[in-house]
């Protein structure tokens, strides 16, 4: 959430780093009934001195023993005045943070301003896509032909967009997560979290999934509660209504979760196989650190991703998104992009961010720097590490061979008992 104050003092700067991100007029509301409640509270204000003076007035009138029955009234009618001024800038200060929590984070000065995915930028490549000698298949023709993975059963239980893995394709899918969080907790210093799959909508709202992305999640029926779409969520909601200390920051944490996503408006794109699914498995890294290392942070943390990526032998890309591409809460984004033969293309598998302080403000995490100094809201950041199902898709087509068979990672194979490659008839 942006800070209220700093929209006061500073409206045509807001307005025009949100004209950034394709918002016109975001503030017009907000800026409308801010002027309201200002006159408001100085107008009770105005009563309140009345009230006191008035009221010292008939303390004087009784001891004189003359009659303050006029000015009693008077007291009484701006009292009831006052009350209703009061319920009003209540009312108005609702009306302001529900307006507030619909608006996205500012752009930081370093992102590229761009309309949409199209004016994204790239920054750098590892590795070069494999140059095959045969036409190479997409992963959902490759899994089902090995009988790791089964769309159809999925569908039976489940409809559309889910997956069930089969065999040795449920055990790559366990190996990829295990040495995921292997990689991050001994080699990057993450601490492992193994937090609850169902948050409350407090936790959705601390982070900025409500209330604007509402139709995005599963709710739980008869509860005030939202299965996660990214363990994002409970990781930065650890910490919410604390005071840390900042002799304690920054914090790194990472967590193994399924993610739930409606996926409302996608519309068809990438709906085949493992790219966009209702259902699917990601390693979350999450940080919570002090505002002037922020960046330095965002740096770190992208470089962790791609260390996993690296280490799989998977080509990929890292673009920074433009002003028009941004997630909601950030302030800026890296995404890694790996490269998929299947779609002649690079495909999204871990996206890093910066939100700055915009969800310790929603959430309220603050760190106090020092003994008896004054609290100040935190930085967080957050980002794939990474996406599993992703990262499945990219080894099939990736490391596939001619006669079917799918030559497992080196990386991979202490967590698959030593297996080399799968074929179909190991399935």
């Amino acid at each position: 959430m942006l800070d209220a104050r700093m929209i006061r003092a500073n409206p045509d700067q807001v307005n025009e780093q949100l004209k950034k991100r394709n918002l016109s007029g975001a503030l017009d509301q907000f800026l409308s009934l801010d002027e309201e409640r200002r006159s408001l509270l100085s107008r009770a204000e105005e009563l309140k001195n009345f009230r006191n003076t008035t009221s010292q007035q008939v303390g004087k009138l009784k001891k004189e023993g003359q009659d303050p029955a006029e000015l009693m009234e008077q007291v009484r009618q701006v009292g009831g005045e006052i009350k209703q001024l009061d319920e009003r800038v209540k009312e108005i200060e609702n009306h302001i943070e529900r307006i507030l929590l619909n608006i996205p984070n500012l752009p930081h000065e370093s992102v590229p301003v761009g309309r949409d995915e199209t004016e994204n930028l790239e920054i750098r490549r590892w590795g070069e896509p494999r140059q095959f000698d045969f036409a190479p298949l997409a992963h959902w023709d490759i899994g089902p032909a090995l009988g790791i993975l089964d769309f159809e059963r999925a569908a039976k239980l489940s409809g559309a967009r889910f997956t069930v893995y089969r065999n040795q394709g449920a055990l790559l899918e366990r190996a990829v997560i295990n040495f995921y969080l292997d990689t991050h907790t001994r080699e990057h210093g993450y601490e492992e979290i193994l937090p609850p799959f169902m948050v409350s909508a407090d936790c959705m709202l601390g982070t900025g999934q409500l209330p604007k992305f509402s139709e995005d999640m599963f709710k739980v029926e008869g509860r005030e509660m939202y299965l996660i779409p990214t363990a994002e969520v409970p990781l930065t909601n650890l910490f919410r209504e604390e005071i840390l200390d900042g002799a304690d920051l920054p914090v790194y944490v990472t967590a193994y979760t399924p993610c739930f996503r409606a996926e409302a408006g996608s519309h068809g794109r990438d709906t085949r196989g493992l790219i966009r699914q209702h259902q699917f498995n990601k390693v979350e890294l999450a940080k919570i650190c002090e505002p002037e290392h922020s960046y330095e942070e965002l740096e770190k943390l992208t470089a962790n991703a791609e260390t996993v990526l690296q280490k799989l032998g998977l080509p990929y890309r890292v673009v920074v998104l433009c002003t028009g591409d941004m997630g909601f809460s950030s302030a800026k984004t890296y995404d890694i992009e790996v490269w998929m033969p299947g779609y002649r293309d690079y495909k999204e598998i871990s996206s890093c961010s910066n939100c700055e302080d915009f969800q310790a403000r929603r959430a309220n995490i603050r760190y106090r720097p020092a003994l008896k100094e004054k609290p100040r809201y935190v930085h967080t950041l957050n980002g794939s590490g990474v996406a599993i199902g992703r990262t499945v898709a990219a080894i099939l087509e990736n490391y596939q061979q001619e006669d079917g068979s799918v030559v497992v990672p080196e990386v991979l194979r202490p967590y698959m008992g030593g297996r080399e490659v799968i074929r179909a008839r190991q399935a």
